[in-house]
């Protein structure tokens, strides 16, 4: 028996269920939270669907959390709009409209059965006609024949986007007979190859390098988005703002509709199109009209949704009369569906209410009443748990212990029997009637449902513990592929090997003499520019400095540049040498050997509330592993803001207290030691673990107190700020120190820390994330773990873009505070920052609002935060001072005023401020309203609203920080020379410096043969049209090394670009004759009339005798004759009558022998 069984019994609720089928409206009173969510669970047994409609957004994620958690997440959908309509209409996220189109979908499959969730605002949004929205699926099948033109209209039609290479959902491109299509639903994207008009093959790719994976025979592509125009629908609407016209003398209004309308005509969507759907549709559908005939509505709390819908109708006409005022909008236009009404005629359906009354003057025809209280809280007060259940138990209660997960299942169970509380069954999927049980699972509310004596009490009610909510997760692609930022674009700064620093401004197909060669185009002072051939794209890396900062440009052979590439090779050369002795010095050293993991911590390690991530895990493994060793660790953490580095750290913290050792916790800030005093303090609670703080709010007295307790050895972990540091804290036995943002500290307190490194085990966290090339060359130094996945329950932040508007502020603090939760309000000019603080008031009289900025005094500064942080404050008006780690799990909004002024990388760290907990957060970048965006501004916001998913699109925001993360690392004097010569190349003189002085120099392992054959052999822009690839691709050919690779490429263009023609496969065979000649240190091919020359470099006398040229030759059929030039070896080939690829072919041959012979003789 399952709880829905035994909730089911109740002779009300079947006689509930049996009415569900007819034309009745029935009022269901007494239920709340979970017991809602059973009866509305329970009828799906009678139901193929049914809809649920709740008043807020926050009500319906609530809802589809329990029911979740009672039919799993394939029966349960939502569609949802924001609460405040403008929101619809200023920005609608993908993740969103994703959700939206699988609800539809849902609903218009007969097969499915199941239950939709939609809140007031969801209900009353314009969808297209059910029948369009069936017919928009497209099915390809193979040897099927579709016109592509016409496939390619209805992909753009139904929302998918163009672009030249695909990675994520809703994406297509085309490149000659190679369409690739991201599907919305799918894993990964489908390639399919047309033969004419039919379909040749569909294969499943892997985006991240294009390949393809498998074959399949047939393929569904479903919309990617809700806005369906059919040619009738364009032509409606045409008309419709044509008529509108007509009649309109207002000038701004006018060049208004007439952009709109010349959008339409060229059937594009305008960036209001939403606000225009009723002149497009032929009738307002709603999803109401998506319903299966005689699907059963119920009405989650009447009362609140007619509050909701007199409240939403009050905000479309503010919007709607406000646009009207503004000249962006026509008179009869319509934003929303008015169907309320069709909503309360609806039947059947089935109202849940706590009252009779107030609900308007609804008739219905059945009336159930339960008796059901929810769960009291028992603040893990045990004995009271046990008076309750020894109540229950007397009285013949069903008793359900609900546990979230199966570590804290054990835990539970453990307290549970310390306290004499007595359990029937544990575990067990069934419900055992009348007996006492603890069971895993997930309803976020307890209840005592009289009527049937069942009881249900969970762990939050019984110990204060956050519920995870379970959240139907989707198909959407992490775009976590961070691709390589040395991709080049135009007008991006490049540092050339010989030249330095230029700007790239593109490739260009230059043809000589019949023979076609690509060639990269680089501007130097005084317009200066040369091209350089691409096969020697590895001369060129993109410039990168610490702060983004544009470079000066060199001017062309003035041997500056050489000279301050020395410099840096000097100084390079003594960081190499400081670190070295640092790494030799601790090498040396012995520390206390931790004991391994024992019962304790394995405990310990259980009670976390969350899943870990794979990267924590190891991170963890990795510490654990230094502390067993009798080295002392010096480890450095590094992870993005609020990746979970806290509880890597409290991990080991445990250890050490669990071997008797005591840990400090070092920390930059005040208000930072009071939150990590908190967080420990509630994560140490269940385990004897005493943890104190020592910052300025605490008096002297209490300090000197905590003083005496810490030499006792009475504190088993102290977290506070430098303070730590001071003479007179004595440890009675430390054991580990954590230091949270090393980089914030003084140099005196650094020298202090040396002292402790060499002493105690070490462990540094960092949110500045470090930049890969960096990490190699640190790797022999310094040990390092990265933590680079988001923990899985984190929302996206949902971030609009927008200009800055009143009636959105105001909607969303109080939708904000609603829920419970706190704004930061980002404005980055202290001198107007309290008459901006003034004008909120104003706003929003009913919101509390405190500020910070910079330039206050240390003290009042902490204080306010602190304040916030307890939640004395709704709303904190702060500079860009936030953006240093302050961690406020409760603020999940944020507003940033002109965000249009700042760098990627500070809008990044600023929206890492929010979204620190289990709920969806929301980021508003807003700027000006009357200004129009400068180019980099707009792209930057666009890029940050494009990054609504953990991660992805600080690509460049990763890149600048990262940067900033190398210096912090190397100590803030040697960004001047990383900005001189540029990161990428700094970072490879550092590697060679390290491995020189390590002696582990690289001898050369070939030359870099410069090839001329007069072949024509060049990428064509007909066969790859985009230049990114273009020298990716180039790139790829320059690191083919043996047939094998070889081949692997040619299947690889076969598959991502189709069949090639010949200067691609010349292109090719010259790339693998160009490794083999390499490796044989050939330092020029050249033909020349009738003959081609094989010039070798001086090296290659020391590997190759004369016999072995001759045995090289005879690989070929081709004359030749071999003789010395100025001392260095020439090889010298008739080519008379020769064919190109006959050339190659013997070259090919003699090449692979030369190779054969050198790896022979290495042996």
């Amino acid at each position: 028996m399952t709880l829905l069984d035994l909730f089911g019994r109740n002779r009300q609720i079947v006689d509930w269920k049996k009415q569900l089928q007819k034309k009745t409206r029935q009022l269901v009173m007494g239920l709340s939270a979970s017991t809602k969510a059973l009866a509305i669970a329970s009828s799906l047994e009678e139901q193929e669907k049914s809809l649920v409609i709740t008043s807020s957004q926050n009500e319906a994620e609530r809802l589809a959390s329990d029911l979740i958690s009672l039919l799993g997440e394939e029966k349960v959908y939502t569609f949802l709009a924001d609460d405040t309509p403008l929101a619809e209409f200023v920005f609608s996220s993908q993740e969103k409209i994703f959700a939206r189109l699988e609800a539809m979908k849902f609903l218009s499959d007969k097969e499915k059965n199941g239950i939709l969730i939609i809140n007031v605002a969801a209900s009353r949004l314009f969808l297209p006609k059910p029948d369009i929205f069936k017919q928009s699926e497209l099915i390809l099948s193979v040897t099927e024949e579709y016109n592509l033109d016409n496939l390619v209209k209805s992909l753009s039609s139904n929302g998918y986007k163009k672009v030249s290479q695909v990675l994520s959902q809703g994406e297509y491109s085309l490149r000659g007979d190679i369409l690739d299509i991201f599907e919305r639903s799918a894993q990964y994207p489908y390639r399919i190859e047309f033969f004419g008009d039919e379909i040749d093959g569909i294969r499943i790719f892997n985006p991240e390098n294009q390949l393809s994976l498998e074959n399949v025979e047939q393929i569904l592509i479903e919309p990617v988005t809700d806005l369906l125009f059919t040619e009738e629908d364009y032509a409606r609407g045409q008309k419709n703002l044509e008529v509108a016209l007509s009649t309109v003398f207002d000038p701004s209004l006018k060049s208004y509709l007439e952009e709109v309308l010349s959008s339409v005509r060229e059937h594009f969507h305008h960036a209001d199109i939403r606000k225009f759907l009723s002149l497009f549709y032929q009738k307002e559908w709603t999803i109401l009209d998506y319903l299966p005939t005689h699907t059963p509505i119920f009405f989650d709390d009447f009362q609140k949704i007619m509050d909701k819908h007199a409240q939403f109708e009050l905000e479309v006409a503010n919007i709607l009369t406000d646009d009207l005022q503004n000249s962006k909008a026509v008179s009869n236009q319509q934003y929303f569906a008015n169907n309320y009404q069709d909503y309360r005629k609806y039947q059947p359906a089935t109202f849940f209410s706590n009252f009779h009354k107030g609900l308007g003057n609804l008739k219905f025809d059945a009336l159930y009443q339960f008796n059901q209280y929810p769960m009291q809280e028992f603040f893990s007060q045990f004995p009271l748990l046990r008076e309750e259940i020894n109540r229950f138990r007397k009285s013949n209660y069903t008793v359900i212990l609900q546990a979230n997960s199966d570590s804290s299942l054990q835990s539970l169970h453990k307290t549970l029997q310390d306290y004499e509380i007595h359990l029937d069954y544990i575990k067990e999927k069934d419900i055992h009637e009348k007996a006492v049980q603890l069971i895993e699972g997930n309803l976020v509310q307890g209840f005592n449902f009289v009527d049937e004596k069942i009881v249900l009490i969970t762990e939050h009610e019984m110990i204060q513990k956050k519920i995870k909510r379970r959240i139907r997760r989707q198909n959407i692609s992490n775009a976590e592929r961070l691709k390589d930022y040395n991709e080049l674009e135009k007008g991006d700064y490049v540092v050339h090997n010989i030249h330095g620093i230029g700007r790239y401004l593109g490739i260009e197909t230059i043809e000589v003499s019949g023979v076609h060669r690509d060639y990269l185009t680089i501007q130097y002072q005084n317009a200066d520019r040369i091209s350089i051939p691409v096969d020697q794209i590895n001369l060129l890396s993109k410039y990168v400095a610490s702060d983004g900062k544009a470079p000066k440009i060199n001017k062309l052979n003035d041997g500056r540049f050489q000279k301050t590439k020395q410099k840096v090779q000097h100084q390079v050369e003594d960081i190499a040498d400081d670190l070295i002795k640092l790494y030799a010095e601790r090498s040396q050293l012995k520390g206390f050997q931790f004991s391994s993991d024992d019962q304790h911590q394995v405990e310990f390690d259980n009670a976390f509330p969350y899943v870990e991530t794979d990267d924590q895990l190891r991170s963890i493994q990795e510490i654990k592993k230094d502390m067993e060793s009798d080295r002392p660790m010096d480890r450095l953490l590094v992870g993005d803001v609020g990746f979970g580095k806290t509880e890597v750290a409290m991990r080991a913290a445990f250890k050490a207290v669990n071997d008797h050792k005591q840990v400090a916790i070092l920390v930059p800030t005040t208000v930072l030691a009071q939150q990590h005093y908190t967080n420990f303090k509630e994560r140490f609670n269940d385990f004897a673990v005493n943890v104190d703080v020592l910052s300025r709010f605490r008096s002297k007295g209490e300090q000197k107190e905590t003083l005496e307790k810490l030499e006792k050895g009475q504190i088993d972990i102290i977290i506070g700020t430098h303070r730590l540091l001071s003479a007179d804290v004595k440890f009675s036995d430390l054991g580990l120190l954590v230091i949270d943002e090393e980089q914030r500290f003084g140099v005196k307190h650094k020298e202090k820390l040396k002292e402790l490194k060499k002493k105690v085990d070490v462990l540094t966290l960092t949110a500045t994330p470090i930049p890969r090339t960096l990490h190699m060359s640190m790797l022999g130094i310094r040990d390092l773990s990265v933590i680079e996945t988001p923990p899985t329950n984190r929302y996206p932040v949902q971030t609009y873009v927008l200009e800055n508007n009143k009636t959105v502020i105001r909607d969303a603090v109080l939708r904000e505070i609603d829920r419970g939760g706190q704004v930061y309000y980002l404005y980055n000019k202290v001198d107007t920052i309290e008459q901006k603080v003034s004008e909120l008031k104003e706003l929003i009289p009913e919101a509390s609002i405190g500020y910070v900025h910079g330039q206050m005094t240390e003290v009042r500064l902490e204080n306010t935060l602190i304040d916030f942080v307890n939640g004395e404050y709704d709303i904190l008006v702060t500079t860009t001072i936030i953006e240093t780690g302050v961690d406020i799990p409760n603020a999940n909004t944020l507003f940033i005023e002109n965000a249009d002024h700042m760098g990627l990388s500070t809008l990044y760290q600023l929206r890492g401020r929010v979204g620190r907990s289990n709920r969806i957060a929301y980021a508003y970048l807003m700027y000006r309203p009357d200004k129009s965006l400068t180019e980099v501004s707009e792209k930057r916001l666009e890029a940050i609203k494009g990054f609504t998913e953990l991660g992805s699109g600080f690509k460049i925001a990763m890149r600048d920080l990262s940067i900033r993360g190398a210096g912090n690392i190397l100590g803030s004097s040697q960004s001047g020379f990383i900005d001189s010569v540029g990161f990428e190349m700094y970072s490879q003189l550092l590697e060679e410096a390290i491995a020189k002085k390590q002696g582990k120099e690289t001898k050369r392992q070939k030359s870099n043969a410069e090839i001329n054959l007069q072949i024509d052999a060049y990428l064509p822009s007909d066969y790859i049209s985009d230049e990114r690839q273009k020298i990716e691709v180039y790139k790829r050919i320059r690191e083919i090394d043996n047939r094998v690779n070889y081949e692997h490429l040619q299947d690889e263009l076969i598959d991502r670009f189709g069949e090639y023609p010949d200067v691609v496969a010349y292109l090719l065979e010259i790339g693998l004759v160009k490794s083999y000649l390499d490796q044989a240190f050939v330092a020029l091919v050249e033909r020349k009339h009738e003959s081609v020359i094989i010039r070798f470099e001086k090296i290659s006398q020391q590997i190759y005798l004369t016999q072995d040229y001759f045995e090289a030759l005879s690989a070929t059929n081709l004359k030749a004759r071999i003789g010395e030039q100025q001392g260095l070896i020439e090889v010298v080939f008739d080519v008379r009558n020769k064919k190109d690829f006959e050339i190659l072919e013997n070259l090919l041959n003699f090449g692979e022998k030369l190779v054969e012979i050198k790896n022979r003789k290495a042996e």
